[in-house]
């Protein structure tokens, strides 16, 4: 295991232990609004956020990654509509290295029809990110037909990311300050808080700020980013309230924001 290179590629995707990412990888999913050319969103936001999320192919035929300053993670989980709980690998890590990326992502829906083969899949991945020093960030949610979103179920699977030897591990907000501490509390590496559905830039803001406080460590938001007609400023706002440690919301965008459901 090459601990150096992992620590190095870590600090470029949490540079004081904190980050702010931006998934732009929901296009296999279905043609969502937004990411038409995500090179445009691209240049807006290079260089304040730390890390975006993206699909191989996006990378491989983009006219901007290759100069980009902010972290690039590949993305190696995939579903359609169709069947959207029932992730399966779309990428390997060799690939993802070669593209250049400095960290790789897998989704994991817990409870999900599909959920023993996802766990095999990360289990298989977290080693292969261990031998090659690349950070790894796992995507973990309560999903399925039968399961209700809620703090155990969030907290169970945080921890599961967090056993199967993720790096960073992402997942929905809780609701409450108090709630998601329990949720971090069982995670003994970072997590971070995805963007969720639509809200204003003040709701947004404060749930952000309400999962800092709880002990999180950053966020990865979407839609509630390349949505908007002003990306640029919406990161701004979000890396003042997660590099800055501001306590108090203050919005300088209160603009469009996303429309879909967080990933």
């Amino acid at each position: 295991m090459s601990d150096v290179g992992k620590k190095r590629r870590l600090r470029r995707i949490m540079p004081d232990g904190k980050t702010l990412i931006v998934p732009m990888d929901h296009g296999v999913s279905s043609p969502i609004e937004g990411i038409q050319n995500i090179d445009v969103i691209l240049e807006k936001i290079d260089g304040i956020v730390d890390a975006v999320v993206l699909h191989k192919g996006i990378v491989k035929n983009s006219k901007y990654v290759e100069n980009m300053h902010s972290a690039l993670i590949i993305h190696l989980s995939g579903s359609t509509l169709y069947h959207a709980n029932e992730k399966v690998l779309v990428c390997s890590v060799e690939k993802a290295i070669a593209l250049g990326a400095d960290g790789v992502s897998i989704h994991v829906n817990i409870g999900s029809k599909t959920e023993c083969d996802q766990l095999r899949d990360a289990g298989i991945i977290s080693e292969i990110c261990d031998s090659y020093g690349i950070p790894l960030l796992a995507m973990m949610y309560p999903r399925g037909e039968k399961v209700e979103v809620n703090k155990e179920s969030v907290k169970h699977a945080v921890r599961v990311g967090y056993e199967l030897g993720a790096d960073i591990v992402k997942t929905c907000y809780t609701g409450s300050v108090e709630s998601f501490a329990e949720v971090v509390e069982y995670c003994d590496v970072p997590v971070v808080v995805a963007g969720g559905s639509k809200k204003s830039g003040k709701e947004l803001l404060e749930e952000v700020r309400g999962a800092m406080l709880a002990g999180a460590k950053g966020v990865a938001i979407g839609r509630n980013v390349f949505q908007s007609s002003q990306p640029e400023i919406i990161v701004k706002d979000l890396r003042r309230v997660i590099h800055d440690s501001t306590t108090e919301v203050e919005v300088v965008y209160e603009g469009d924001m996303a429309t879909d459901r967080g990933r």
